[in-house]
């Protein structure tokens, strides 16, 4: 397991509570507008022992609630469960961050009691999920596998969409809405392009533009809304 980030208090990343984020290195999509690029292939670094990370988890007993466990994508990292037991040994709420590309871990997570939110990224719609995953030959099966459980399952999960001009359009969210109908959490977000980003250039959309997306939403998902910006 490649402990690569400690984020050691946020307010936004698991809802209603204060937490920890760790990020984990290793991912299964090369989306071209990732902004974790670092995380993403063999390169990267582990910065902390889990004795560290652990070590830090038990000093903020009482102050933190939980913590984030994202990356890269955590599901591909062996140790995961054995890390999130000794964390929830700890008393800590756990929220993980996926792709959704292995919904078996994500199962057997959920199903052993290990998991108090997901949030899973929902990258485009169907069609479009290839390039917007930057993988060719993508089984989407197994991300509507994901989808499905958290959908039917009683986790209390969200799924968000990060909107990139360039790659998605009018189309995706038509898609979405049809795909995830009555999802009880929804988040649109919108690009902001970095120095960290896998392929810079991507352009961010316009208020107007996410307001539009959000219309073809609500029908089927009334619940949708935008995450992190301004009306």
């Amino acid at each position: 397991m490649k402990l690569c980030g400690l984020q050691k208090t946020t307010l936004l990343d698991f809802p209603g509570h204060v937490a920890a984020t760790i990020f984990l290195g290793g991912c299964n999509f090369r989306c071209p507008f990732c902004h974790n690029s670092g995380l993403i292939g063999n390169e990267a670094e582990s910065m902390f022992s889990e004795e560290e990370i652990l070590s830090f988890l038990k000093k903020r007993k009482g102050i933190l609630e939980g913590v984030c466990i994202t990356g890269g994508e955590p599901t591909l990292s062996e140790d995961l469960e054995p890390f999130i037991r000794k964390i929830r040994d700890l008393g800590y709420l756990i929220k993980l961050d996926t792709n959704g590309y292995r919904p078996e871990v994500l199962k057997r997570l959920a199903l052993n009691g290990l998991l108090d939110y997901v949030a899973m990224d929902i990258k485009a719609g169907r069609e479009h999920y290839p390039k917007a995953a930057g993988i060719r030959g993508l089984k989407m099966k197994d991300i509507e596998e994901s989808a499905s459980f958290l959908l039917h399952g009683t986790l209390p999960f969200e799924f968000r969409t990060t909107a990139v001009k360039g790659i998605h359009s009018l189309q995706d969210f038509v898609d979405i809405g049809e795909w995830l109908t009555g999802c009880p959490n929804y988040y649109l977000q919108n690009y902001a392009d970095s120095d960290q980003v896998l392929c810079p250039g991507f352009q961010p959309f316009s208020i107007e533009e996410l307001n539009k997306f959000l219309n073809i939403l609500k029908p089927r998902i009334p619940n949708a809304m935008l995450r992190g910006v301004e009306n």
